[in-house]
Parts: C-alpha cells; structure tokens; sequence
C-alpha cells in the first residue's frame, strides 16, 4: 500500500512538472541565438578570457563568428568583433543599448553611478552628459586649456632635456634613457588634475588613491555574475579594499571642493577648472547637478583622461621607435611645417597629415580600451539576425575591429600610410562615425573626451618630434599589453633622446 502512494505521488508530481512545462512553453517560433562555445558548469566561459580577454575573444571570433554569445556565470553576454556588428548596436539600435550594467563595486566607487560612464541611460544621464559636451569638453573649453598642455608639455620637455645633458656632461659616457612611460604618465596626471581642480596639495594622494581605483574597477567581482557566491568578496578582502577607496577618494574630492567654495579665485591663469564650471553650475541650478554629481563627474574626467593619454602616447612612440622610416617621416613633417618657432601653434598641427595619420594608425593598432564598456539590451532585439534577449550584456571588442583583415589590408602591420593612399581610409577618423576604428566608442555612449585627448596627444607628439631625436637602447622593443581596462606596455617603454637643435 505504501508503495502504492509513493508512485502515485511521483506520477503526480511529474504530471504537475509536466503541465507547468507545458503552459510556461514560448509561444511562437524558437530564438534563433548567436552562436555559442560550450560552456563549464557555473563559471559558463569565465575560463576563456584569459589575461588579454581581447585577444582571446579575437580568436573565439574566428571559429564562432563575429556575433557570438557567452555566459559569464549566470549574465549572457554577447561579444561583438565586426564593424558591421557595431554599427547596428551603436547606431541603427544605439538607444535600446543606453545602459551599462550595474556592478556592485562601481555603485561603492562611482558615487552610485552618477558619472557618464557608468551611469544607466535616463533623464539623470542624459543631464550628467549635457554638462560634460556642453560645459566641460567642448571645442572652446578644450582650447582654453591650450596654456596648461603648453606648461606641462614644456616641463616633460625639460626634464628629456636633463637627461640629455647629464649623459652628455661626462665625456664619452653612454647615454641615459629616458623612462617615457613614468613621464607621460606624469604629465597626462598632473594636466588633466590640473584641467579638473587647478593646483591642490594634495595631487600625490589623489595619484595614489586612482591608481587603486582603477585597480579595483578592472577587478572582477565574481558575485556580479554568480550571486550565489557573492560572499567571497567578503572572504577575500575585496569588499573592504572597495570601501576603503572609495573613502579616501570622497575625502580628496570632498576636500577639493571644499577649497574651491572656500576660495572662488583658485581658477587657474586663463580658464575655469571643472569644478568651478560644475560650482556654477550648482549654485544657478541645485536641482539639476548635486554634490555627489559633481565630485562624480570630476572622477570621470580624470579617471577616463589619464589612462587614454599616457597609454596612447605610450605605444605611438613605441611604434615609432620599432619603426625608425615611419618617425623620420614625421620629424621631417613637424620641423618642416614649425619651421624655426620654438612653439606648436595650432595652424601648425591642422597641417600634419602625417602625424594625423601616425595617431590613426596608433589608434587601430594599439586600442587603448581594447574592450569598450559594456552596454545591456533594454529589450529584446535582432542584431544580423540573432536574438539578442532583454538584460543581456553586450561587449564590443574593438581591438578585433582593428585586425579584422576583411577591413584593413595586412592588419598586423603597422603602416600609417593606410591613412594617405586609400581613399576610404583617408577621410576616416576615430571619433564615432566610422566603426572600422572605434577607440573612444560611438553613438550615445560614446567618449566624450575625444577633443581633450587628441588635442593633448597631438601637442606633446609634435614637440617630441621637434625638439629630440629618439632612438632604442640597441635591442627590440617587447611589444606585450599589460592586463586590465586600459592596455599599457607590459613594461616600461624606455628610449634615448638627443636634441634636434
């Protein structure tokens, strides 16, 4: 008799499974998802991303396709690496991509996300963007900052020049490389914190605390993606690092505006710094900017900034170093068109094409955010003819974009010319309108410190060419990427400088 109950039980409970299965059953005809690498249990393709995730996703690309969906624990993930593929998520579907996703260390670190980057698309960002291209990084603004790039452009100057007269003080003595990465770093640092807050005590703290904010922002939170194991956060550390950083960058900026409030005259010689313009702004209208906003938006700038420039300055001259025809080029361009100035003037820089094509080039080789932030499908969508699935994550590796050899004629060559010759390649730039080259994102989404950075990279490449020339320490140069959200060298770029002059 028991045994009886029990099988009735068991048919029971599969005839129940079975009527759930059953009227829970989509209606209509099957997703057709993006193709897809087998997956391990729980982790799904974690395991595939390696140390340069960019790199590997290149060649998943290659066997799955150029649209192909993964699983980062529980989160899907679709993984763009075609032009084409970009196009219809940063263009034709642009607005059902606004948002980013939501992590719970860059809600800690990010003043809940009320910068541009990170924010969820809304009203709130929508705001928060006005004010960074209306306010802060517009054209006009960019050029009120001509003086600062002019200051610290001249500084690295002479301190390559310093180096250059200690090694040619001692007679015959070798000379002395340059640390280039250290000194583009510096200066990268010190003109965007200058741009941001003006001159403040307290610039080596706030070195130091982002620095380890972009540490903890390019760390991986398993819980993100596996709640269920959210507590090893706990267990490692990183929750309490998270909550440490985030403290000591509040209390900086906290303190910056502090100062500023305290002493409205601290604007530098001929420009606002951004927390004034973020000031006024506040002041005019509190209810449209507070404070939380504004040391946000003041951390977007200087995180976004420094890491673009340095890295980008970083790998130009290491290309141009590997190749010394492609810098002879350019020196001969810059000294030509600057004639016998001592200054680069901007009439200077409209005129090197070359150089433009030099950074072009840089920029396709050596992407310095290989995998754009990623956005998240608001609902569902068709994108070449796959279903994409509302809350899916949606990366787009645009170093891939830059390889891809159906778009760029010997992709693993490093040649400006492309630019020059090939009258496609010609009128293309990097600022959102062409998806072959991608580095600073596209549609809404997209970076808004674009000006700011190439006004920056092109000054310094310019005077560099003009006052110097460079050579390597007699061996090849190692070309491998650092890891993280930024691709640096995996070393330090060090090079020998003499003067031109």
């Amino acid at each position: 008799m028991e045994a009886i109950q029990i099988l009735l039980l068991i048919t029971s409970l599969f005839l129940l499974w079975s009527i759930t299965k059953w009227l829970t059953k989509p209606s209509g005809k099957p997703k057709n998802f993006p193709p897809s690498p087998p997956t391990l249990p729980i982790i799904g393709n974690f395991h595939q991303l390696g140390q340069l995730p960019h790199r590997n996703l290149h060649l998943l690309a290659g066997k799955y396709g150029p649209l192909m969906l993964l699983h980062f624990g529980s989160v899907p993930v679709v993984v763009a690496s075609s032009a084409e593929a970009a196009r219809e998520i940063m263009k034709t579907h642009d607005l059902n991509f606004g948002s980013r996703p939501v992590y719970k260390a860059y809600k800690k670190l990010l003043y809940d996300c009320k910068n541009v980057s990170a924010a969820p698309y809304g009203e709130s960002w929508r705001k928060a963007k006005g004010i960074f291209v209306l306010q802060l990084l517009s054209n006009k603004r960019v050029q009120s900052y001509r003086w600062i790039r002019e200051e610290e452009t001249a500084l690295l100057v002479k301190k390559i020049e310093e180096c250059c007269s200690s090694s040619s003080s001692g007679g015959g003595r070798a000379a002395a490389p340059v640390n280039l990465t250290r000194l583009f770093s510096e200066l990268s640092v010190a003109g965007i914190c200058r741009s941001a807050f003006g001159e403040s005590e307290n610039g080596k703290k706030f070195v130091e605390s982002m620095t380890e904010l972009m540490e903890q922002l390019g760390t991986i939170n398993v819980g993100d993606f596996i709640p269920w194991l959210s507590w090893i956060s706990r267990v490692n550390g990183f929750d309490k690092r998270v909550e440490r950083v985030a403290k000591d960058m509040d209390y900086f900026l906290e303190g910056v505006i502090q100062e500023h409030l305290e002493n409205p005259e601290k604007a530098g010689n001929n420009s606002e710094s951004f927390v004034h313009i973020l000031l006024r702004n506040y002041s005019s209208d509190a209810s449209s900017i507070d404070r939380e906003r504004i040391k946000a938006l003041v951390q977007d700038v200087v995180v976004g900034g420094t890491d673009t420039i340095s890295s980008v300055l970083e790998w130009v001259m290491t290309e141009l170093l590997r190749h010394p025809n492609v810098m002879e080029k350019l020196q001969n361009e810059v000294r030509e068109i600057v004639g016998g100035k001592s200054i680069v003037t901007d009439d200077d820089l409209a005129k090197m094409d070359y150089m433009k094509a030099v950074i072009k080039e840089t920029f396709r080789y050596h992407m310095p955010a290989p995998m754009l932030l990623p956005r998240v499908a608001d609902k569902d969508v068709k994108i070449m003819g796959y279903d994409i699935s509302a809350g899916t994550m949606v990366m787009t590796n645009a170093w891939a974009i830059g390889r891809d050899p159906d778009l760029w004629d010997e992709p693993e060559k490093f040649d400006p010319e492309r630019f020059l010759n090939n009258t496609k390649n010609k009128s293309m730039d990097f600022r959102g309108l062409d998806f072959e080259l991608i580095p600073f994102g596209a549609g809404r989404r997209g970076c808004p410190g674009i000006s700011f950075a190439a006004a920056t990279i092109e000054f310094v490449l310019a005077n560099l060419m003009l006052k110097f020339n460079w050579e390597t320490q007699g061996k090849d140069l190692d070309n491998t990427e650092s890891s993280g959200l930024t691709a640096h060298r995996a070393t330090p770029l060090f090079a020998v400088a003499t003067r031109s002059i």
